[in-house]
């Protein structure tokens, strides 16, 4: 994927849902992961051009791990212009060797979240882009039917009242393919995750179930993104919720 139709899918998902509004400050999470830097890429260069002006900042929380090395993410920032901040935390040392959770994943996405809507308030943000693509948001449904019992996924666009953050996802028109293309090409500087259990979750699980059932049936993914935006879940398909507010 070129640069150009990177731009062209963030530009969609953005104008479609409203996302972004004059003189906004959005921070970027920063993982090093692959989605986080090709949203930075995507965001600090639709800036320059955008017809309604906003500011671009970038921040990594640090888990923790040992030997991590963030100085390449830290020169990558610098080369689009980008304000970049690292918060040291000690949530892996909380979740693996204080708690020792069985379920590590849940307690350390939340405490993640609460470092990063904190310390992007100090910041002067008021909106985090997640770096959430349309495999995501698929298998964020998935996850909820089988282990939740109902029919729910992430919205586009979220407002967090008691943090007064508002979270936009402008990559959801965006295959995971296409990003790991992209970084590819471009050459990313992607960080390998230090997390002890990466590749052995519930959502790789999900992953793999929903990558044979596209395989053996050609499209099914497509067709699950299209369930999700025609429904009637919060934030999806705005024209059909006021279609169906008529009657």
């Amino acid at each position: 994927m070129k640069s150009q139709q990177l731009l062209s899918r963030i530009r969609q998902a953005i104008d479609k849902y409203h996302m972004i509004e004059e003189n906004d400050s959005i921070c970027v999470g920063i993982s090093g992961g692959k989605d986080s830097l090709t949203l930075l890429y995507a965001l600090a260069k639709l800036k320059d051009f955008y017809p309604i002006p906003f500011i671009v900042k970038a921040i990594t929380i640090d888990l923790g791990f040992e030997n991590n090395d963030f100085s390449k993410i830290s020169d990558y920032c610098e080369s689009l212009g980008i304000e970049y901040h690292i918060e040291k935390t000690q949530i892996a040392q909380i979740v693996f060797e204080e708690r020792k959770e069985s379920n590590p994943c849940s307690l350390c996405a939340k405490m993640r979240k609460g470092s990063l809507n904190e310390i992007i308030k100090q910041m002067g943000c008021n909106k985090v882009a997640y770096a959430h693509h349309k495999d995501d948001v698929i298998e964020t449904m998935m996850l909820s039917m089988l282990y939740e019992g109902r029919f729910h996924t992430f919205s586009p666009v979220t407002y967090l009242d008691k943090s007064d953050v508002t979270i936009i996802r402008p990559m959801i028109y965006m295959n995971e393919s296409e990003v790991i293309g992209f970084v590819n090409k471009y050459n990313l500087p992607v960080l390998k995750s230090a997390c002890p259990v990466d590749g052995y979750t519930k959502r790789e699980y999900v992953h793999e179930l929903i990558r044979q059932l596209n395989h053996e049936n050609p499209g099914v993914k497509n067709r699950m993104f299209t369930a999700i935006e025609e429904s009637y879940l919060d934030g999806w398909n705005k024209d059909s919720l006021e279609l169906f507010a008529r009657y």
